[in-house]
């Protein structure tokens, strides 16, 4: 006898067994959407620390994912950080150890490899260095380091366009619309959504900017450190927020206001004369009604207060400042991002979508009275890394293990199931994504190494190496230094006391020293590559001696 089943049912049972086929399961690849902010500090996410912001929804992607406390970089500055995520590999090897040496062209790049395996592929944003990214089907990317208002993009076609509004806004704009257009089919994509922000010189979206400077934020316990105990890199650096952030360029002061207060207010060293109407002038006579108010007021108050401070006062209103502008265009980020997510759920693509958060480095946000980065230290060196995958991640984990922006290429390629080459030298994250305990009992690594070269140059934080575990941070300055530092990263996590020459310590720096020499090796760093390029330097000019 035959049975008639309802077509309904049919096709209920079909979608049954296709659903439970794990052949069908294992090779559907994932799509990739890679979002990376520039200098945005771990500290200045929720997730992480919510002293200072409320970060919703990069809060919903930890919630529904991994939250990693221990990611850092091999090099804390902008474009050699971007290209050891792009490679692999360590910056002495692809090239670009600062933001001025070029990046070796003929290095792969994983946007190609994804593409070799058919994916599709996008970048919007900030690249920051070169202007045709390789396997990269449509790009938008802006020039340099872009600007926040009226941005312009270098597009696929090598023209630039100016595009009226918000950096933030637009970049997530063109986002979307990229996946609206190519996201429907089932080619898999691989897609990079970069901002700008929240890097200097911080101008906010007008709404943003007004709201943020009526909020007071607190200090961290280090604004007024002294580095005693430490060696010369600390006391020499050029990022104090008294002594050297800007007043036009960084805390929105009239140049014409400064000017006529003369004698009472002292200019920063670095001051120059476009600090403020280069971003501000690219704004239409619209725009610049919005901001007007809230310039008006900020320097209304400075002319006002200002002379009467003590210069414990005036390191506390520039830290105010600073925070006000920094933070709000965060809260850009976050309020962008949640549109991109909201889509991905309307739209069916959050199941198979890997989602990464990431940052290109650390910044200081007042810790030992500093702003911007470079420096091995936990603020600089660690960066916020968030990665979700529903149909495969569980949620609401935390890894403490060391891992690094180096590992970023491998692990992309693994999930795809794309073969790594066997010249990065990152390791594929891959068992710390998953709680099964043979999947973990795979990660081995118990330090990571750092290498930082721009010096001299702007800040003035001199050139060192180190090595990082979960309990120690071992650090080598050089060049025109030969000093060793330190830390107990359990013991002293604000990292104020250089143990170097404490003689409890004296086992673990012969045996930190020992294997901080087994890594230079391990990573093909060596003596001789720091000589090549500090002639290097020498020989472009930016050494005399």
């Amino acid at each position: 006898m035959i049975i008639q089943l309802p077509l309904r049912l049919i096709a209920g049972m079909f979608l049954l067994f296709v659903g439970c086929s794990p052949k069908i399961k294992d090779t559907t690849k994932p799509n990739i959407l890679f979002i990376m902010s520039d200098d945005h500090a771990y500290q200045a996410i929720s997730a992480y620390h919510d002293s200072l912001l409320q970060t919703p929804n990069i809060d919903r992607l930890a919630k529904e994912g991994i939250r990693f406390t221990n990611a850092s970089v091999t090099n804390s500055i902008c474009a050699p950080s971007r290209a050891t995520i792009l490679t692999g590999k360590h910056t002495h090897l692809h090239g670009k150890v600062d933001n001025r040496f070029p990046f070796d062209t003929t290095q792969t790049t994983f946007p190609q490899l994804f593409k070799k395996a058919g994916y599709k592929t996008a970048m919007f944003g900030k690249l920051h260095f070169g202007n045709s990214p390789k396997g990269v089907d449509e790009f938008k990317i802006l020039p340099g380091q872009g600007h926040y208002i009226n941005p312009d993009f270098i597009t696929t076609e090598q023209d630039t366009v100016r595009i009226e509004g918000y950096a933030t806004d637009i970049i997530t704009d063109l986002t979307l619309d990229w996946l609206e257009r190519e996201a429907q089919d089932d080619t898999p994509f691989m897609l990079m959504y970069l901002h700008k922000a929240p890097h200097r010189p911080w101008w906010p979206r007008a709404d943003k900017f007004a709201e943020f400077t009526q909020k007071t934020f607190p200090e961290p316990a280090t604004l007024f450190d002294d580095y005693k105990g430490r060696g010369s890199a600390a006391k020499t650096a050029e990022m104090n927020l008294l002594k050297h952030m800007m007043y036009s360029h960084d805390s929105k002061i009239r140049p014409e206001l400064i000017t006529a207060m003369g004698d009472q207010v002292q200019p920063s060293v670095n001051e120059f004369e476009n600090g403020f109407y280069g971003p501000y002038h690219r704004a239409t006579l619209e725009q610049r009604a919005l901001y007007k108010p809230t310039l008006d007021r900020i320097n209304a108050e400075f002319e006002t207060q200002w002379p009467k401070m003590t210069d414990q006062q005036k390191m506390r209103w520039k830290y105010q400042r600073y925070m006000q502008d920094y933070l709000a265009t965060i809260s850009s980020i976050d309020d962008n991002l949640g549109r991109v997510l909201n889509y991905l759920d309307q739209s069916g693509l959050s199941e198979n979508t890997i989602v990464i958060y990431t940052s290109d480095q650390g910044f200081y946000l007042g810790e030992h009275g500093w702003f911007d980065k470079r420096f091995i230290y936990d603020e600089s060196f660690k960066t916020p890394l968030i990665i979700r995958w529903p149909r495969k991640i569980q949620g609401e984990q935390i890894v403490t293990e060391m891992v690094q922006n180096l590992d970023y290429a491998p692990t992309l390629l693994n999930l795809a199931q794309i073969e790594i080459p066997k010249d990065m030298q990152g390791k594929s994250l891959k068992p710390l994504l998953f709680s099964e305990e043979e999947e973990t009992q795979k990660w081995n690594r118990d330090a990571v190494y750092y290498h930082y070269y721009e010096y001299p140059a702007v800040h003035m934080v001199k050139r060192h190496y180190g090595l990082v575990s979960e309990d120690y941070k071992l650090a080598h300055f050089y060049y025109d230094v030969d000093e060793w530092e330190l830390y107990d990263r359990k013991e002293d996590p604000q990292e104020i006391n250089n143990v170097i020459s404490d003689p409890a310590y004296t086992e673990v720096v012969i045996e930190l020293k020992e294997k901080l020499a087994e890594m230079r090796l391990e990573y093909k760093d060596s003596p001789e590559l720091d000589q090549y390029y500090i002639d290097l330097y020498r020989q472009n000019g930016y050494l005399t001696n």
